[in-house]
Parts: C-alpha cells; sequence; structure tokens
C-alpha cells in the first residue's frame, strides 16, 4: 500500500491504534501519527531567517528527522513504553554522534556526513551565543552569519542539506511494511 493510500486511511479510520508513532512523508506532504492521532508535520521547504531562534528552530527539525531515521531503521515504528525509552536514549546521543552512525550505516555519504557537521558546528555554536552575529559559518573560510552574503550561503547550504535529507528519510521510509504498521483497530 502507497504512503497515499495510508494516509488516506489513517485520515478516515476513526478507531486509530494509539500506540503507533510514525512520521511520513508522502510527496510534499509531511504528517506525524502518534497517540492515535494524525497531525500536519513539517513542511517540504524550510524558511530560516537571519535571527537565532529561527536558525534554532530549522536545526530542531533536522535533529527531529533524525531521530526518526534512527527509529524507522531500529524498530521501524514504537509503541507503548519502548517508543518513550527510545525517545529518552536518543535524546542523549550528541548530534555528532548520530552524525557518524549514519555514515558507518552508509545512510550518509562522505560529503554529507562532512556537510552535516559543518552546518551542526553553526548549530553548537548558535546554542552559546546572545546572537547570530557572533557566529561564523565555515571558519576556514571565515564567513559570519552576520554578512548577506554569509547569511545567504549559509541558509543555502542548510536548504541543500534539507531537502538531501528528506530524500534520505523517504528512502528510509520506503524500506518499511507501512501497512503493517498502520494497523487500524
Amino acid at each position: 500500500m502507497s504512503v497515499s493510500k495510508i494516509i488516506s486511511n489513517l485520515k478516515k479510520n476513526k478507531k486509530l491504534s494509539s500506540e503507533i508513532r510514525i512520521y511520513l512523508i508522502d510527496k510534499d506532504n509531511h504528517y506525524f501519527f502518534n497517540n492515535g492521532i494524525l497531525k500536519n508535520g513539517f513542511d517540504s521547504k524550510l524558511i530560516i531567517v537571519k535571527n537565532r531562534d529561527s536558525v534554532l528552530s530549522a536545526y530542531s527539525k533536522m535533529a527531529f528527522l533524525f531521530d526518526e531515521i534512527i527509529r524507522l531503521r531500529i524498530v521501524q515504528s514504537s509503541n507503548g513504553s519502548n517508543s518513550d525509552e527510545l525517545l529518552y536514549l536518543l535524546n542523549l546521543v550528541p548530534i555528532n554522534r548520530k552524525i557518524r552512525t549514519f555514515l558507518d550505516w552508509k545512510v550518509f555519504s562522505p560529503e554529507f556526513t562532512r556537510d552535516m557537521s559543518r552546518l551542526f558546528e553553526v548549530r553548537n555554536d548558535t546554542v552559546h551565543c546572545i546572537s547570530i552575529d557572533e557566529v561564523v559559518y565555515n571558519p576556514k573560510m571565515n564567513i559570519p552569519l552576520s554578512t548577506v552574503s554569509g547569511f545567504k550561503k549559509f541558509s543555502s547550504d542548510f536548504q541543500k542539506a534539507w531537502r538531501t535529507l528528506l530524500k534520505i528519510y523517504v528512502g528510509e521510509q520506503q524500506k518499511i511494511d507501512l501497512e503493517k504498521i498502520c494497523i487500524f483497530k
């Protein structure tokens, strides 16, 4: 059964299993099914404006997808206390270890791993600053986010990485048997 068909069935069915937790991407539409409720997920296109909150919000969406990729690979969908336990453990794993794990699992290419590591250095710097004016993107090239060209380069690279991450997620999503997971009561 296609993702579109699964989502259509989830929208129609009033007796949904509250034990299933899964994030679904169907073309440019994202859905999050959790606690028996189907909600809209993130937009396929991220809009990042030149302020700290916007930048950190974009990173949190990316980190969420990292965790969902791990969940898909390990348990496909979690239910009950297993889901809570896995989410707890995933929150303990630093982002750089998750990125490295994706390389080890051959989910990320070496080039994409390098790009993600560079992007997440900006996230770490952004978390520990008051303003993005203090953050430098790609320290080797000394590109400050405070400049128009620096922020444009960062935003462009981030958008490219986001699109690639969405493709990777859809690829991982296609490996699971959604019909088996999305059981209706």
